[in-house]
């Protein structure tokens, strides 16, 4: 399956130097580039493509705000958010807004090019430089989520499983954890995701920080 990725970056350089790393790549094809959130919009309307590779920081509309506006639409396309390493306020608001996953500017090509595989796959991904630490900041922060999801309908052991998801898990530590198979461990995230209607595991950890399954480190 061919990856159709849009870039959304208001430095051309940034954009150019992404496009000819992908170039190579016989899976991913670049099918438009954006210098602002409100072109990266129109062009995601517009061509419909697996994953935006999104900066976060750009005139007029920012990252955030295209992002939001982007994973509300009915399309299926994935935002993959372009950051820095001092991007850590951003990132809380492109977590709220929907994004999939982050990239850092300096990763390596390969790390580049699975991350808009593993997004477009439908999973979540961040990079290990925004760590799980920035995640449990976000989730601890006063200001309430503007759309709490409902747990109520997930049963114990779900709960369970969104507990360890909040943790960072994988699938296979979340088997062996609960001495289940690695089948049954995606089984009951691919539940969670229904009945909680996230789009992927990075709402599945906002969800368990906000609800108190998880506790943010001091």
């Amino acid at each position: 399956m061919t990856v159709r990725v849009v870039l959304a970056d208001d430095q051309p350089l940034v954009r150019n130097g992404l496009r000819v790393l992908m170039a190579d790549a016989p899976d991913i094809d670049v099918v438009g580039e954006a210098g602002t959130g409100a072109e990266a919009v129109r062009l995601v309307r517009d061509t419909e493509p697996d994953v935006a590779v999104m900066d976060i920081r750009m005139p007029g509309m920012d990252g955030i705000e295209a992002t939001g506006l982007i994973t509300a639409a009915a399309g299926a396309t994935r935002v993959l958010v372009l950051t820095t390493f001092d991007d850590d306020d951003y990132i809380y608001g492109a977590l709220r807004a929907g994004a999939s996953g982050f990239l850092v500017k300096d990763m390596a090509l390969d790390d580049i090019l699975g991350a808009i595989r593993v997004v477009a796959a439908g999973d979540a991904l961040i990079a290990p430089s925004v760590t799980r630490r920035l995640i449990a900041e976000f989730a601890a922060r006063p200001e309430p989520a503007p759309h709490p999801r409902p747990v109520g309908n997930i049963t114990q052991r779900e709960r369970e499983v969104l507990t360890l998801v909040g943790r960072g898990m994988s699938n296979s530590e979340i088997a062996a954890h609960l001495y289940i198979s690695v089948a049954t461990a995606k089984a009951h995230v691919a539940r969670l995701l229904t009945k909680l209607e996230a789009r992927d595991r990075v709402q599945l950890v906002i969800t368990a920080y906000e609800i108190g399954l998880v506790t943010p480190p001091r």
